[in-house]
């Protein structure tokens, strides 16, 4: 299969339903070995955009991470980004909120870890945890401290959607370049990996009983996402369902969109005017004297 971004694409106002979109697609790869030359080809194919990426230094990209458990985040983050340098690149991942990150709205905490103009962002889970696990456990919204009047749960979801697309907006007129993966797994595909789990001593860290807590409301995140992924995919900053049921082929799906993201950039390395030329040639009589430590 060649990989196309826009198969993966959730277009902008579309009505999402999970059970149409795919969990498992024809691979991109025959074998494990062609996988691996697959991956590689496009690691450096990133590493060098990178580089190009952080010389340019126009644009930040920020890509943004969203799953159920198991799904393959962090294996996704660490084998296709393995080629990027990095001091051009930044990995954070939101967990549970601080007393401190409580007490400011919702987008706080992710706004003071956006990547800087030269440099790639990666959330491991993110602000959109707020219209996620927060709408699954609606208990969490009433312990953060808002007011009663904000409080509405039959409009704060379309509230915070309107803050994301506005922060989302504003980041994009400022130079930032925003892709978003939800990787979709399927109930069944969760259970198997659950199981390796446990029988794979150097994985049983990986679980716990909250996670098969969480498993039981799969149905209710499955409604939160097609919600969030149907009002947060815009034209400026568009989700991904990346099939995740093969973490192989996920991988080579995520990296394929990344690139094909940079490419559409069309950047180039800073351009060397007359000024510069005669600096560079200054700089050039200086290293051609004999060196000041007779060697």
């Amino acid at each position: 299969m060649k990989i196309k971004s826009k198969d993966f694409r959730v277009q902008e106002g579309e009505k999402v339903d999970l059970e149409k979109w795919p969990t498992l697609v024809k691979s991109a790869y025959k074998s494990k070995k062609k996988y691996k030359k697959l991956l590689k080809k496009q690691v450096k194919e990133l590493s060098e955009l990178q580089r190009l990426h952080y010389a340019s230094d126009h644009y930040s990209v920020l890509l943004i991470f969203q799953a159920m458990d198991a799904a393959g985040k962090d294996g996704a983050i660490r084998h296709v980004m393995s080629g990027i340098n990095p001091q051009g690149c930044q990995v954070f991942s939101f967990k549970h909120p601080s007393a401190e990150e409580l007490e400011h709205d919702f987008l706080w905490r992710s706004t003071q870890r956006l990547p800087e103009r030269g440099r790639i962002g990666i959330f491991n889970r993110s602000y959109y945890e707020e219209v996620l696990i927060v709408r699954v456990h609606p208990e969490i919204l009433r312990s953060q401290g808002l007011p009663d009047g904000v409080l509405d749960e039959k409009t704060i979801w379309q509230e915070r959607y309107r803050s994301i697309v506005d922060l989302e907006n504003h980041l994009h007129r400022n130079g930032t370049r925003i892709i978003k993966f939800f990787l979709h797994l399927s109930g069944e595909e969760q259970r198997k990996r659950f199981l390796d789990r446990i029988d794979v001593p150097e994985k049983n860290w990986k679980l716990s009983l909250a996670d098969i807590e969480e498993r039981k409301f799969w149905n209710q995140y499955m409604g939160a996402y097609e919600a969030c992924l149907g009002a947060t995919s815009t034209k400026l900053a568009p989700w991904y369902v990346v099939p995740a049921d093969d973490k192989k082929n996920a991988r080579l799906i995520v990296s394929k969109i990344i690139l094909d993201t940079f490419n559409s950039l069309k950047m180039h390395y800073p351009e060397t005017d007359a000024r510069r030329q005669q600096e560079l040639l200054s700089i050039r009589k200086q290293l051609m004297k004999v060196n000041p430590c007779g060697k």
